[in-house]
């Protein structure tokens, strides 16, 4: 299916206009990004935890220790909620009621599992780096055992879900364009600064041409 069903509970109900349910608009605000936040509930008290995330294909992926309380409760199967959402502009309105943000976001609905096949795991690891730093998986040290003994991977299908957009500039009132008040957009964008090695290498290291360039992250270099 190209596009996901809306649901009651993923259906945009707040300026209707502004959500999006066909595949690729929700994958594309997934794949600009590599911070989400995951809501669920303990004992009846909501909490929202920031993490690392990747997509493969219909699914999103993140990780963590094997200790984590959020990652030991979602791996039992909960109801949990997974967000992106990225700032593209500030809208500044002639009046102060119609200032907004020039946004992507994306919801996914869902229930988490956890990969437990130890080269399942690895797998899901090593496309974690490529995601983030392609090409950079071969060149380092395998995984201990004791390292991905240590470390939870919580996939969820990604089956319910809608994305909200806003774009464009401020809309005010008719009356209020004849203001002699500016308004406008302020782009905003992620900005990745020049690498810095960590004062520590060793004799032969040297900088990976592929950190020369973050596009792939959504990063544009300073």
């Amino acid at each position: 299916m190209k596009s996901f069903t809306p649901t009651a509970r993923s259906k945009i109900k707040r300026l209707p206009k502004r959500g999006h349910y066909d595949r690729d608009t929700v994958y594309a605000v997934l794949d600009a990004g590599f911070v989400c936040h995951v809501g669920y509930a303990i004992d009846g008290r909501p909490y929202v935890t920031p993490t690392c995330y990747w997509r493969e294909g219909d699914a999103v992926y993140w990780h963590g220790s094997a200790a984590s309380r959020m990652l030991r409760h979602l791996e039992k199967g909960v109801e949990c909620c997974l967000t992106v959402t990225h700032v593209d502009a500030l809208v500044l309105a002639r009046s102060g009621f119609h200032h907004s943000i020039n946004y992507r976001s994306a919801m996914i609905f869902g229930r988490a599992h956890k990969v437990e096949a130890p080269q399942d795991k690895l797998a899901r690891m090593e496309a974690f780096i490529e995601r983030m730093f392609p090409g950079r998986w071969q060149g380092l040290r395998p995984v201990s055992k004791q390292e991905l003994k240590g470390t939870t991977v919580l996939g969820m299908a990604i089956s319910e879900a809608s994305a909200k957009i806003r774009s464009g500039p401020p809309v005010d009132d008719d009356a209020d364009y004849a203001l002699p008040i500016w308004a406008g957009l302020v782009p905003v964008r992620q900005v990745a600064g020049a690498p810095a090695d960590d004062g520590r290498l060793a004799p032969g290291a040297e900088l990976p041409r592929n950190l020369s360039d973050l596009g792939h992250i959504g990063l544009a270099r300073r």
